[in-house]
């Protein structure tokens, strides 16, 4: 707002500067000399008078056009500090806080080695990877060149070149570096204080379990009013890719890298044909927050979502709990019989009763539109990534309001996502 109030006060400082030139020039080529009023005929039969009086309007003229670009010079120095002041964080900035979290919060170099690839040739942001020094491993991608884009794609080049990137970041994390595993980590992100304790204890239960494909740090719906702050340790399956933190064998990138898209990697990750079923773990209280509103989709989602996702920050030591309930057979069977056998209320009765009248309950939606009208009411994200809602399960989405815990749910009948709903 104030970036948009300085450019508009520079724009017309502009403005009025080219106006008050224009008014000057017309003001000397039409003012008198001292003293007298020439005529037409006067000044027609003195050639020598008309060229003293033109040499003294140009001289006029320019002292006036010196005060003018002083003026000019104050409006640019006042427009530079006002970017100076408002300008967003820049790249060597961002990752600086992302690493410093990361090495903060590491228990182990060995067990965890943090590689940094970068995709931009700015020499800021490669000197503060640098002052890292044994810390991290950089990596620069080799081919920042422009890519040819279908011409309706052009705005959105900067996904192609992320998608490029993940490719050949991935490929050198997994074939270079031959590591079994990768937790992705965008350089917006920073980690809660169990980050890497949730990542070592829900590895082995990904290798084990092959309904999974990945986990996620990430709770779509994970804003502080709808999450329960009480059980920090509470984690679900989730048929929505969250991406924004995740883990991934090398199994999975050997499955995808042969047909990586070129652009809008994640959403291709949510297609039936990548997720074939399998599901995501992912956490009741995120485990990464994003402070990138700046980016290539613009701030979208980030002032009415993003910005609320409340961080972990308690440590919660999951690799001395027993997470086999997450276990595709263990999870199915106990979570959708305390889902289904919730009291089912509609959702103004959700809205309007108390919390100590029911406890748990479940809105039932049947259709793309009932699906989108509810979540809207009750404050989840409402949009599907085909057919998937975000942070759902078998269609159904968890999640906290004003306290109750509330199941949006399909039909017990339910047999699978539509993805025309999209």
């Amino acid at each position: 707002m104030l970036k948009k109030q300085s450019a508009g006060l520079v724009l017309w400082g502009a403005i009025l500067f080219v106006a008050w030139n224009a008014l000057l020039l017309l003001f000397f080529w039409t003012r008198p000399s001292p003293g007298r009023l020439p005529s037409d005929s006067a000044l027609d039969d003195d050639p020598a008078g008309l060229t003293r009086e033109v040499i003294r309007l140009a001289e006029d003229a320019e002292v006036e056009l010196e005060r003018q670009r002083g003026l000019l010079q104050q409006i640019r120095e006042h427009h530079a500090r006002w970017s100076q002041r408002w300008r967003a964080p820049t790249a060597a900035a961002t990752v600086r806080r992302c690493l410093d979290k990361l090495l903060h919060y590491r228990p182990s170099a060995e067990r965890f080695p943090i590689i940094v690839s970068q995709d931009c040739g700015h020499e800021e942001t490669a000197q503060v990877i640098a002052s890292y020094g044994s810390a991290v491993t950089h990596i620069r991608q080799p081919d920042l060149s422009s890519i040819a884009v279908p011409p309706d794609h052009r705005k959105f080049q900067g996904y192609y070149k992320i998608a490029r990137h993940y490719r050949w970041a991935l490929g050198q994390v997994f074939h270079r570096f031959k590591f079994p595993a990768a937790v992705v980590v965008e350089d917006d992100l920073e980690v809660a204080p169990d980050f890497f304790e949730y990542f070592q204890a829900t590895y082995p239960l990904l290798r084990a379990d092959p309904s999974l494909w990945c986990v996620s740090a990430w709770n779509d719906n994970g804003k502080e009013q709808m999450v329960d702050s009480s059980k920090p340790e509470l984690l679900y399956r989730t048929d929505f890719f969250p991406g924004l933190g995740w883990l991934l064998l090398a199994e999975l990138w050997a499955e995808l890298e042969p047909k990586w898209p070129r652009a809008f990697w994640d959403d291709w990750m949510r297609r039936p044909e990548q997720r074939q079923g399998r599901a995501c773990v992912r956490p009741e209280i995120s485990r990464t927050m994003t402070f990138g509103r700046k980016g290539v989709s613009h701030g979208q989602f980030f002032d009415q979502h993003l910005k609320f996702i409340k961080l972990n920050q308690h440590f919660v030591p999951f690799t001395q709990l027993d997470l086999s309930y997450l276990r595709q057979e263990t999870y199915d069977r106990d979570f959708l019989a305390r889902v289904y056998g919730a009291p089912l209320l509609q959702v103004e009765k959700v809205r309007t009763s108390e919390r100590n009248e029911l406890g748990e309950v479940r809105v039932q939606y049947t259709g793309r539109d009932s699906f989108k009208a509810f979540a809207k009411a009750l404050g989840v994200m409402d949009d599907l990534k085909s057919g998937v809602p975000r942070a759902g399960y078998r269609g159904i989405v968890s999640f906290l309001f004003r306290g109750r815990r509330v199941h949006l749910a399909p039909p017990q009948t339910w047999d699978g996502y539509d993805p025309s709903w999209n």
